[in-house]
């Protein structure tokens, strides 16, 4: 899969992981302009949920990420039953889920990526870097930070910071780590975050959910958002959820839901560790979260 979904889970991070998925011959739905969702979705009474089997902090089988805690979030407020097709993040993932009828939403995707019809998003943040406390470079909050000079920096071959990275010049010392894995096998932001604990390299960089929830795990590590980059690409992303392009009275529903519960949402990323973000880059904690 891929780092945060081309950035979105792996997507993005995952450019975001979904991005490189191949949407394939999709039926289309019917609808009316009465709300009716019978027409859209695959079962009204059941909210259906595609998703990754192994993909922390996103979600797994056993319903631990902060997506299976947002579809249950919604699934109570829409007084549905929950139902999970399972399947990995990897080329084929919303041609064999959302674009089969299998299920009717990915509980995040990229805003922008044409793959889906997206919502409006119910988060926004960005790719980080992960130092240790004491370190020194617990400040730094732009690859082209002098103090990176020379420094061993691990980074998921294929994102976006990667470009960023090599413009300042800091791919020679890096460490790579593989973009596309079997998630059943291996984890790069695990074995990054093992790697940094080690001593083995100085900073990782990681898209923001996943280096906040692994830093978060380990201790000791300090998370700083990369938004202050002045070359290559910007690496700040909204996040909302995926449906068919033909789902429009289910897409105005789960809007509704966003809007009416984002506090609520919130408070699950924070729980996550996942560094949210205002549209002016600045950090959100839980008495100033807002919808993005």
């Amino acid at each position: 899969m891929t780092e945060a979904g081309r950035h979105r889970r792996w997507l993005v991070s995952l450019s975001i992981l979904v991005a490189s998925c191949a949407f394939g011959d999709v039926a289309v739905a019917q609808t009316n302009d009465a709300g009716d969702l019978s027409f859209e979705l695959v079962d009204p009474k059941v909210l259906r949920v595609c998703a990754d089997p192994r993909n922390l902090p996103f979600s797994n089988e056993k319903g631990e990420g902060f997506e299976n805690k947002l579809a249950e979030l919604f699934a109570d407020k829409l007084q549905k039953k929950l139902d999970y097709v399972f399947f990995p993040q990897a080329t084929g993932f919303v041609r064999m889920t959302l674009g089969s009828h299998r299920c009717d939403v990915i509980m995040g995707f990229p805003q922008g990526d044409d793959l889906v019809q997206g919502t409006n998003p119910y988060y926004r943040t960005s790719y980080a870097l992960v130092a240790k406390a004491g370190s020194g470079l617990e400040e730094v909050d732009t690859l082209e930070d002098t103090r990176l000079k020379g420094k061993h920096v691990g980074i998921v071959a294929g994102t976006p910071p990667a470009t960023n990275m090599a413009i300042a010049g800091l791919m020679g010392d890096a460490k790579p780590y593989p973009l596309m894995i079997d998630t059943r096998y291996d984890n790069s932001a695990q074995a990054m975050i093992n790697d940094l604990a080690a001593g083995k390299i100085d900073a990782g960089v990681l898209w923001g959910p996943m280096a906040g929830f692994y830093a978060k795990q380990a201790g000791s590590l300090h998370v700083t958002p990369l938004v202050k980059e002045t070359t290559g690409p910007k690496l700040a992303y909204r996040i909302g959820m995926g449906v068919r392009a033909a789902d429009q009275n289910w897409k105005r529903q789960l809007n509704k839901l966003i809007q009416e519960n984002q506090g609520e949402i919130n408070k699950i990323l924070l729980d996550f560790g996942v560094p949210l973000l205002d549209e002016s880059d600045r950090p959100l904690g839980a008495e100033t979260a807002k919808t993005p």
